[in-house]
């Protein structure tokens, strides 16, 4: 009723007339004293010698004989008025009367003395409470005020004096809406006016909606507070420090005006957020550390689930009240072990990656918070028989795989070690294996959280963990977030559509299938490839996505060291740098997409081959790095030249294979080297093009013919069948027909797919490269496939030439080849092997004239000088053209020898 005050007092209780402070907490009941280290004492004050009407009662559950009570006439605004005055504010109080019962009479004033309001007095002048003039007496002056100012009242028509009645009716919502769900949907999650008139915990309100009266118990969406277990006898425990999270709530918002946003409503439980002109008490409360943010209901708070995350951060940094004993998930690590930026060289799994450090070690890293792709209930049982491959029978997780591949394989990532998963040992059941100890992190590459991107695609799920388990993902609502958008849109592992069935042949070790394999992939030539595993430096295992097959693959050409193995004999021991060389192999290739070109097969079903990936020959580059040495095998290869050039220079370096290796004496070497002459066999050529790098593609004339008949034919081919447009899809290493600018088709490789209106292509006659639209490339006619007449335009560079690494310097080079060679016919000699190409001097057809050298007199290049002896004439020749450049300070010598002052890592050597 409006007639009794509440207080929260520190003063003990007196049952004489005394003066006291304390603080108006609820409108009808209590006053309470100013906090010192908790909840302050309460105390109840009613009003001495006035009545105001009761409010409505529910009847209580569990005793038949009670009743609902409703309001009676003005007691609602006799609350109201009482409520809007003294809520919250100081008052003082004199205790005039203590009944046996223990119910305290007195009078309130309004401030810090007597000369303050007088709230009895204020209520009966406006209407709103009556006088009880039976316990009056004349002497007292108080008392005869309150009656003179009923008086007033009546004359007044105020409030309960007037003709209107002045009756609410406030409607629980649990008992008057049979849905409550559709109550909360239909206000649109809109803020509607209320006030709190109950506080049950710190996170558990009861709210009076306004205008339409309706009570409601909303629970603080997103967080959860202590709160008191009620025991078997009806009592209550408070959990630690729940009555400080009470208070808390309670000082703030009891008998305040507040707005509601009613959020959600899961199983019959109303989630909303209480919005008060001073602040939002779910993030004061998580902030203050007097509630925890709880996953369920964080996804329909609506002011921002980072808010949340970042005030309950806050707290447990400041170790307050519930998080005193706090220990972060990495509080052990360094902040550089914490936060670092590193190169990723493996997928492990759908939900672990392999990277490497700066300081050159390996790492594995699990992603935060996400569980793979796995086998539920029955399909675990299924096919026991079967060799079990996850990658490939596990549904998505061969999608999942292959999306960390492409978007991370090779590339630096920044990664946040969110917590250590500590070691598991196993179940005695053995239903669950034992775990070594984990990092889990939150990888992210251009901005994007890459297990977010998986969830996201439906290719992984997302963790339920315990209220109290702290080791998660530090962004993990919006790992919530996207798999709730990913259910919504039935992606991946939430699609209704039949599951994607990878049939992959794995042929490894099986001799009779590789032998039905191999006509087909000799035939393919260059055929696409993706690293799976690498056993050693020249052994690999992998997976060819056109014949959806899974193969050995030994590197031809080279013998590399062997790793330890068991054998029937034993442990075979290592061979020096045989672990250097599989890390070699496993940084370049492992998991990449390579080009690969099948020889042969050995006894086992293994293939033997070259592997290219990006313009590298990895057995070239394994020799080339001193960690294989050249096989006697590699004599009827078009690379042994190649490979030959890499081990000299391997072998000079006196590294690794080589450390120990010695020159053969001076006597012998000089008779070998005195015998070898240059060669001289220059052959006719025609230049077809030249690149920036100032490399060039140039058709043998003497095969011209041959090429310009394969031309007519096929173009007379196609007039009579022309392609259908748009029926050819292309794909990396596909050999095609393309139509150039000037309408005519050419024979072309596919190089790279953008997109289908985006296709590189090589041209692989001519040595140009173009982008055009899939509508203008149609399928190679068998008849004038590459094994008709292999492609005719050979790449080569000019030897004993060093090119400018300025850009500007370059391209007057390269300008200048253009106007001098490009669409002529030239004279060409080999001089030596490249990595890459040959290199070889050029002539021009009728005045001999050496085109490289004419580029050194011209000042246009610089002169790499080459120590063999048989090429030392020609070496001499072309530094002297270089010496005449510099001395009439000829373009890239127009500022004298920059080489002086310049050190070799801006490009230049001597």
């Amino acid at each position: 009723m409006a007639s009794a005050v509440t207080a929260q007092v520190q003063s003990n209780p007196a049952s004489a007339p005394q003066l006291q402070r304390g603080i108006v907490k609820m409108y009808f009941s209590y006053l309470r004293g100013q906090p010192r280290g908790g909840p302050p004492p309460e105390r109840q004050i009613n009003l001495s010698n006035i009545r105001a009407g009761a409010l409505a009662r529910r009847a209580v559950q569990g005793q038949p004989d009670t009743k609902d009570t409703p309001d009676e006439p003005w007691a609602f605004q006799a609350r109201e008025f009482l409520r809007k005055k003294v809520i919250g504010k100081e008052v003082y109080f004199t205790v005039e009367n203590k009944t046996p019962q223990g119910r305290e009479y007195g009078i309130v004033f309004l401030g810090k003395d007597t000369s303050g309001e007088n709230i009895a007095e204020s209520l009966v002048a406006e209407g709103l409470a009556t006088v009880r003039r039976e316990g009056i007496r004349g002497n007292n002056p108080d008392q005869v005020r309150l009656c003179d100012l009923e008086d007033q009242a009546k004359a007044a028509k105020k409030g309960q004096w007037s003709e209107g009645g002045g009756s609410h009716t406030i409607r629980d919502l649990k008992y008057t809406i049979e849905n409550p769900r559709n109550f909360v949907d239909s206000l649109h999650q809109k803020p509607v006016n209320a006030i709190i008139e109950h506080v049950r915990d710190g996170s558990m309100l009861r709210a009076l909606l306004l205008p339409d009266y309706y009570l409601v118990t909303v629970m603080l969406s997103g967080i959860k507070c202590p709160t008191f277990k009620r025991e078997a006898d009806g009592s209550e425990t408070p959990e630690p420090f729940a009555a400080e999270a009470k208070f808390f709530t309670e000082s703030r918002l009891l008998q305040r005006d507040v707005q509601i946003i009613l959020e959600s409503c899961p199983n019959q439980v109303i989630l909303g957020t209480i919005l008060h002109p001073n602040g939002n008490i779910t993030e004061l409360l998580l902030k203050e550390g007097f509630a925890r943010c709880v996953d369920w209901s964080m996804a329909v708070y609506t002011q921002g689930a980072e808010k949340l995350r970042a005030a309950e951060r806050s707290a447990k940094e400041r170790k307050v009240r519930i998080w005193k004993d706090y220990v972060a998930p990495t509080a052990n690590l360094d902040q550089k072990d914490r936060q670092f930026v590193a190169k990723v060289m493996q997928v492990v799994n759908a939900d672990a990656i392999v990277v490497k450090l700066n300081s050159g070690d390996y790492k594995t890293i699990h992603l935060s918070s996400i569980r793979p792709p796995r086998l539920e209930g029955e399909e675990k049982n299924k096919d026991k028989d079967k060799r079990f491959r996850p990658l490939y029978d596990i549904p998505y997780m061969f999608e999942a795989r292959e999306f960390l591949r492409k978007k991370l394989i090779g590339k630096k990532v920044n990664v946040m070690v969110d917590y250590i998963r500590a070691a598991t040992s196993a179940m005695e059941t053995g239903s669950i294996p034992a775990f070594p100890e984990r990092t889990c992190a939150t990888v992210t590459i251009g901005g994007i959280n890459i297990a977010e991107a998986l969830v996201s695609k439906g290719l992984a799920t997302v963790i339920r963990y315990r209220q109290d388990d702290d080791q998660r993902s530090s962004h993990y609502d919006e790992l919530l977030a996207a798999e709730a958008r990913a259910i919504k849109n039935g992606k991946g592992l939430h699609s209704k559509k039949e599951v994607p069935i990878h049939r992959v042949a794995d042929i490894s070790g099986e001799t009779q299938k590789a032998k039905q394999f191999l006509p087909f992939l000799q035939r393919a030539g260059r055929s696409e490839a993706v690293v799976e595993y690498v056993f050693s430096g020249s052994r690999l295992k992998l997976y060819m996505p056109k014949e959806t097959c899974l193969i050995t693959f030994l590197l031809a050409g080279i013998e590399c060291p062997r790793g330890s193995r068991n054998m029937p004999g034993g442990m075979q021991v290592a061979e020096p740098y045989s672990e250097e060389a599989a890390i070699f192999t496993k940084e370049l290739v492992l998991q990449r997409e390579v080009e690969v070109e099948v020889e042969s097969m050995d006894k086992a079903g293994n293939f033997i081959g070259w592997l290219h990936i990006e313009g590298v020959n990895l057995s070239v580059a394994l020799v080339d790095n001193a960690l294989s040495k050249v096989h006697f095998t590699a004599e009827r290869s078009s690379y042994y030249k190649t490979l030959l050039s890499a081990e000299e220079t391997a072998r000079q370096s006196k590294e690794k294979l080589w450390a120990n290796y010695e020159e053969k004496p001076k006597e012998e070497v000089a008779q070998l080297t005195e015998e070898k002459e240059r060669v001289a066999k220059y052959r006719a050529v025609y230049v077809t093009e030249i690149t920036d790098g100032l490399h060039f593609y140039a058709q043998d004339v003497e095969t011209g013919t041959k090429l310009e008949s394969l031309m007519e034919s096929m173009r007379g081919e196609i007039a009579a069948q022309p392609p259908v447009e748009g029926s050819f899809a292309p794909r990396r290493g596909d050999f095609c027909i393309a139509k150039f600018a000037d309408g005519e088709w050419y024979r072309a490789r596919v190089e790279k797919v953008e997109s289908p209106a985006k296709v590189h292509v090589f041209y692989i006659d001519y040595g140009n490269r173009e982008i055009l639209s899939s509508t203008r490339l149609a399928a190679l006619p068998p008849a004038f496939s590459t094994r008709t007449l292999p492609p005719q335009a050979t790449e080569y560079t000019f030897a004993f030439i060093q090119v400018p690494q300025d850009e500007d310097a370059r391209t007057d080079a390269v300008d200048s080849m253009v106007r001098d060679i490009q669409n002529t016919q030239c004279l060409l000699n080999v001089e030596y092997s490249g990595a890459v190409c040959p290199h070889v001097t050029l002539q021009f057809t009728d005045s001999k004239d050496d085109v490289g050298l004419g580029l050194v007199k011209e000042g246009l290049v610089m002169v790499d000088v080459r120590k063999e002896k048989h090429l030392q004439k020609m070496v001499t020749e072309y530094l002297n053209g270089q010496e005449s450049a510099k001395s009439a300070r000829l373009n890239i010598w127009r500022y004298g020898d920059f080489r002086d002052d310049d050190a070799d890592e801006f490009g230049y050597r001597r």
